[in-house]
């Protein structure tokens, strides 16, 4: 727990100074002026006041215990002071001062040195390098930031002391309360896991917001981040979204995947809300905080202008949600209290000169039509237009049964009814696609909350043999496992592959072909060559020994000019050629942080131009498993789209649960690709027509 941070009973400022500007003096006069009142104690050996608060020249002087020390001095007396908090007993530490891990490998040494100290006692460390932390609902800010912001039910954890003093200052420039918010630093000890587990059971903590960089530990990440979302609504912006995953991929999905499609993969499975910008963080924050979570998706448009209300409806099917009729009690009603030329279809359009008594109609009706899961208000400045009265009459009807949004569209003219707005709890935005993206987010959350219970399937399959193959490329160094193994540890885990064998000449070649009928695919093998088509090392349709016998000796030819020095001492693989299907790649990369993250596609252009993938931290659900499969721009096309014979999706749904059983069953395998893997029609059996893995090992 965190009690000792969040809310201490005593705070010591190590290096309070009498100088306004300096770090130092603004954490102390915060706590001061910001009606902390828990004991303050000012530390400066050159001071005997500070703040018209006593001051001490070290923490033995004073001679109590404290809870809290905060510590604003050079870097070079940190450790010192550290030590010196410790032994008058606190419990809790933030180093605000910098110049630690940040610097160089000098700085780093010495984080290390105290973050240890401080674990040997039981000492939670904020920091170094931080802003500090608000706590608003116990008058605590210490801080070196400029607003102290009124209580209210949003928690914020940021990894940027920067973005910290622009949300303070965002948050009151919109009347907008918040309960705690916490720099995080260079999170030498307590991270974003360990205040997603305190806000998840802080009462005074409706909504998590966060801002990350950098995660520490994915699984624990992960288990913090879903039990949190569990009880209340967890939304982050994660910025360096274009860096490059940490190795070279040598898969089609380890090419696809990276650092932020891990981070969204885990995301999604946490129940995490994510924005993709600054201010859609506050746009789902505001609504989640101030809005009830709706039932279902279908929305009611109410709005005073006919474009605004297109776009707001443009929006809302963009986003995936229904434009919903009111029924037809509900625009009978409607339809007789407004004049003739307004519309009671949806978007609701109760004209341009519409008072705050043609509003409240049309949102009592929205609300009370059971067709109607949440509502977009949109208003725009008329000569004869009332925002303030017009936002009063809308919060004062407001039942807070079902969300709604609001978008007062302008400036200086509806700026008074959008302050009404945020003052009674109805989350305004200036445009409606941002009022509706929020809605959304909503939406998403709420059907997040009604998932089923995650129940895994557990297949029967040969795990002892897929262990002794793996064991033995591992143990000779042969970690891109060529198609034979791949295909014998696929077996093991009850794909159908077809029957194929190795020949290192072309004599074998053709009997091994004579064994298993023609015609045949022949295919190069080799641990020096991944990606066999682009140099020569694939024939198919063979269907005679003549053509077996010719294939191989121009495949051998065309490699070894290709390929220079490639080790084919395993020949080539022959295998009976597959039925005609619909391909498609299954495949696995173990993201550093999350571990496996699966992945489906289409094959063909789908995969190499499209890039329509999708992925998913292992292990999977059956649910799951078809959840990424309709994820999938291209998933119509399994269903038989435009002609096209309709798949057997369930047969493709338990082929990733297979492959997510074996990468979590084997850590040792980093990448695997099954590409392709035909799917037929339903009934029919699928394939395994090629695959490809990768394992973990010392390759000096």
């Amino acid at each position: 727990m965190l009690e000792s941070l969040l809310k201490p009973d005593s705070i010591a400022v190590i290096g309070a100074s009498r100088t306004p500007g300096k770090v130092g003096y603004e954490v102390l006069n915060n706590l001061v002026k910001g009606g902390y009142k828990g004991a303050i104690v000012p530390v400066n050996p050159s001071s005997d006041e500070v703040c018209g608060v006593k001051c001490y020249s070290d923490l033995k002087t004073y001679g109590q215990k404290i809870e809290m020390a905060v510590i604003a001095i050079p870097t070079r007396f940190v450790v010192q002071a550290v030590d010196d908090a410790i032994e008058a007993g606190a419990k809790a530490i933030t180093i605000i001062t910098a110049g630690f891990k940040e610097v160089g490998e000098e700085g780093l040494k010495l984080e290390l040195e105290i973050a240890a100290k401080c674990s040997a006692r039981g000492v939670r460390l904020l920091g170094p390098n931080c802003l500090g932390l608000i706590n608003a609902h116990h008058g605590m800010n210490a801080s070196f930031a400029t607003h102290m912001p009124a209580p209210g039910g949003i928690s914020v954890v940021s990894q940027s002391g920067a973005l910290c003093t622009a949300i303070l200052d965002w948050s009151a420039s919109r009347n907008l309360g918040l309960s705690k918010l916490i720099s995080m630093g260079n999170k030498a000890d307590v991270s974003e896991t360990d205040f997603l587990t305190a806000f998840a059971n802080d009462d005074e903590t409706t909504v998590i917001v966060g801002y990350l960089e950098s995660i520490s530990s994915g699984d624990e990440f992960m288990k913090a981040a879903e039990e949190a979302s569990v009880n209340k609504p967890v939304v982050i912006f994660k910025s360096g979204v274009t860096q490059a995953g940490g190795k070279a991929a040598s898969s089609h999905t380890g090419s696809l995947a990276g650092a932020d499609i891990a981070y969204g993969a885990a995301f999604h499975r946490s129940g995490v809300v994510r924005a993709d910008t600054f201010e859609s963080l506050f746009d789902y924050a505001m609504a989640f905080a101030m809005q009830p979570l709706p039932k279902g998706d279908r929305v009611a448009i109410i709005t005073n202008a006919g474009g605004p209300g297109i776009m707001a409806a443009d929006a809302v099917e963009l986003a995936g949600m229904e434009i919903c009729e009111l029924n037809n009690a509900s625009a009978t009603a409607l339809a007789s209290k407004l004049p003739a030329a307004a519309s009671v279809g949806n978007p609701i359009d109760v004209l341009g000169d519409a008072d705050s008594a043609r509003y409240v109609m049309a949102v009592k009706a929205a609300q009370d039509d059971e067709s109607v899961d949440a509502i977009v208000i949109i208003l725009t400045p008329q000569a004869m237009t009332k925002p303030a009265e017009t936002a009063r009459a809308i919060a004062e009807c407001a039942r807070n049964e079902k969300p709604i949004v609001v978008s007062f569209m302008g400036g200086l003219d509806v700026s008074k009814g959008r302050d009404v707005l945020m003052s009674l709890n109805l989350p305004d935005y200036p445009s409606p696609e941002r009022a509706v993206a929020a809605l959304k987010a909503m939406v998403d959350y709420a059907a997040w909350l009604k998932r089923p219970p995650r129940v895994l399937t557990r297949f029967l399959v040969n795990r002892r043999r897929a262990k002794r193959i793996i064991k033995r490329q591992v143990r000779t160094k042969r970690l891109q496992v060529a198609e034979a193994p791949a295909k014998d540890i696929l077996r093991a885990y009850g794909f159908n592959v077809p029957e194929g064998h190795l020949a290192c000449t072309a004599d074998e070649a053709v009997d091994v072909a004579k064994r298993i009928g023609y015609p045949l695919a022949m295919k190069i093998s080799s641990p020096d060559i991944i990606h066999k088509s682009d140099m020569g090392g694939v024939k198919l349709n063979l269907d005679s020994a003549n053509a077996v016998r010719d294939a191989f000796d121009l495949m051998m030819m065309r490699i070894s000019e290709n390929v220079p020095g490639a080790n084919l001492d395993e020949g080539v693989y022959l295998e009976k050629m597959c039925k005609r299907g619909r391909e498609v790649i299954l495949g696995m990369t173990r993201d550093p942080q999350f571990g496996p993250m699966l992945m489906f596609g289409l094959g063909g252009i789908f995969v190499e131009i499209m890039k329509d993938v999708t992925f998913h931290i292992a292990p999977i659900t059956e649910v799951e498993a078809m959840q990424m499969l309709e994820s999938t721009k291209s998933y119509a096309l399994l269903e038989g789209a435009r002609g096209q014979g309709r798949v057997d999706i369930k047969a493709l749904a338990t082929a990733l649960q297979r492959i997510s059983q074996l990468v979590t069953d084997f850590p040792e395998i980093q990448e695997m690709d099954i590409n392709p893997f035909i799917v037929g029609q339903p009934g029919e059996d699928s394939v395994a027509a090629d695959a490809r893995f990768t394992l973990s090992g010392d390759l000096s």
